[in-house]
């Protein structure tokens, strides 16, 4: 399918579309300037859903409406990008958020160069102190992996990104007597935690991702490459 929003076109009048920067399942990223604030560098997110079909759309729209409302809750922390702007356009829906220019932690978990244990320890500090702030808010990323954590070049933070898959645990509801609640199974290959596989994602799910991370970062092998036991799932990892 074409891709209709192209370098040049300009959304509510002010953001200015520079390039593609990612595409998933529910949505396209872009990067963009806000030509109302002297091209100030932003990045634009809209609902592309590769299916058109009613369930695929109501869930994307219900995934960005929660993304747009989260990223509202969190906009006083700075290690979360901050949410510009939160609109509909042509029938279609859209985020603007802060751009953070740095590299992911993708480009320092190099595969057959395992980090030091010192250094792992500091990387888990780091990234535990952005999951603690946002725990406490009752929210769950769902997707922690080296892609969704960028090194920010001001200051060389860790920050949190995508929050496309976040799911708010203290608003969790029951389905009414009868009815079944069907779960949507969001997360990265490698990174999800047993219960999140299985459409229940709690904050542990979070912490699981982040010792998949360590593990990879210990042993320079991400963990579609390490093996796992066949009866408990577990990684086999401490012989590498």
């Amino acid at each position: 399918m074409e891709d209709k929003v192209k370098p040049g076109t300009l959304l509510r009048g002010r953001y200015e579309i520079l390039g593609l920067l990612g595409q998933g399942g529910f949505g396209v990223t872009y990067k963009a300037v806000d030509r109302d604030t002297f091209n100030t560098p932003c990045v634009v997110k809209r609902l592309r859903p590769l299916s058109t079909d009613p369930y695929t759309l109501a869930t994307a729209r219900k995934l960005f409406e929660r993304e747009a409302k989260v990223l509202n809750r969190l906009n006083n922390y700075d290690r979360v990008p901050r949410l510009l702007a939160h609109f509909e356009q042509d029938q279609e829906f859209y985020l603007v958020e802060e751009f953070i220019a740095g590299h992911d932690l993708g480009q320092e978990l190099v595969a057959g160069q395992p980090l030091s244990k010192a250094e792992v320890v500091k990387l888990l500090w780091e990234i535990l102190e952005i999951l603690h702030y946002v725990h406490a808010r009752q929210i769950v990323h769902r997707d922690i992996k080296p892609a969704n954590l960028m090194r920010r070049d001001a200051d060389g933070k860790l920050v949190l990104i995508d929050f496309g898959a976040v799911k708010e645990v203290g608003r969790l509801g029951s389905p009414a007597p009868g009815q079944t609640q069907l779960a949507t199974v969001i997360g990265s290959v490698g990174y999800m935690a047993p219960e999140q596989l299985s459409g229940k994602p709690q904050p542990c799910s979070d912490i699981y991702s982040v010792g998949v991370l360590a593990i990879q970062a210990l042993t320079g092998r991400p963990p579609t490459k390490i093996p796992d036991d066949p009866c408990t799932g577990q990684l086999l990892w401490r012989d590498l």
